[in-house]
């Protein structure tokens, strides 16, 4: 995509500007960039980038192919986990001397599972300007795709990478369920991990709805859908590849195991007929049932 190819594409009328740094204004300016597809670059964005006077990235030769392809020069300085607390009060600096600067991820919506909150939070915290160009995003793309319930949902990045701390967050996920948490939850995962990552969902949440979404908006973009027993053993027999991201539903409404968390809160505080009432109105279930589980509840107590 060259410079021209940027301004053919269409300029949408919006209302009044939000406070924060457009194209052409002094302040740090996040901005978003395909996931995939060069295609999913918004005029916005290449307005942004053609207009800082410096561009932050995570990797400059991957951010330097990007800018080739729709035409714009900058200057590229990298920013990432490893210097981002070094390379703040530079930064301030020259925001406060009137610099735009630009920040761009490898791919996507900046500060989701990347470097730049600390960066961003200092901007604020001085009260200098920030602004968003939005834009592309794996999480939401791959929840709209999902066909899982589409809110409320929980991002949590990526897994821990080894088997015992992933168990162990998954099993906090699972008794935050128990008090009440009903959300489609949403990781990324490399390709590499992703079969055992997917057992030991399977293990932590059990066969309930999952999807696992691969390169979106790419070529071989796919989507696989069914429960985490299906979707488990697909991938248990089949390396992927690319950039993934897993989506796991929220529990099923006659989850036993979560009814009675929620019971057993509810009795703490309150009398059998009223904890029954309190739940059946929260999860839906018939009353009758959950009054009869309570019971049985009160008399293990």
């Amino acid at each position: 995509m060259t410079d021209e190819a940027c301004d053919e594409i269409p300029r949408i009328p919006v209302g009044e500007p939000a406070a924060g740094p457009g194209a052409g204004h002094a302040g740090l300016v996040l901005v978003s960039t395909p996931i995939g597809n060069l295609g999913d670059i918004t005029k916005r964005a290449c307005e942004a980038l053609r207009a800082a006077d410096l561009i932050l990235c995570e990797d400059t030769r991957h951010t330097g192919h990007l800018l080739a392809a729709i035409g714009v020069t900058g200057k590229l300085q990298p920013l990432h986990e490893h210097n981002e607390d070094s390379r703040i009060p530079g930064l301030i600096a020259q925001l406060r001397a009137g610099r735009r600067i630009a920040l761009v991820s490898d791919a996507g919506t900046p500060l989701v599972s990347d470097p730049g909150f600390r960066l961003v939070r200092a901007a604020i915290a001085e009260g200098l300007p920030v602004g968003a160009v939005p834009g592309a995003n794996a999480a939401v793309t791959a929840l709209v795709l999902s066909g899982l319930p589409p809110q409320p949902f929980l991002f949590l990045g990526f897994p821990p990478p080894r088997r015992a701390a992933r168990l162990r967050a998954f099993g906090t996920l699972r008794a935050a369920e128990r008090a009440g948490l009903n959300a489609t939850l949403i990781w990324h995962e490399a390709p590499h991990r992703l079969a055992e990552t997917l057992a030991d969902m399977l293990e932590a949440f059990g066969p309930r709805a999952c999807a696992v979404a691969r390169e979106l908006t790419k070529k071989f973009e796919e989507v696989r859908r069914g429960t985490l027993f299906e979707v488990s053993a697909h991938y248990a027999e089949n390396a992927p590849r690319g950039e993934i991201t897993v989506l796991v539903g929220p529990p099923e409404l006659a989850d036993a195991e979560d009814l009675d968390g929620q019971l057993r809160s509810a009795l703490a505080a309150n009398s059998v007929k009223d904890a029954a009432a309190l739940v059946a109105g929260a999860t839906g279930l018939p009353r009758k049932t959950v009054y009869a589980r309570a019971l049985e509840i009160g008399r293990e107590t």
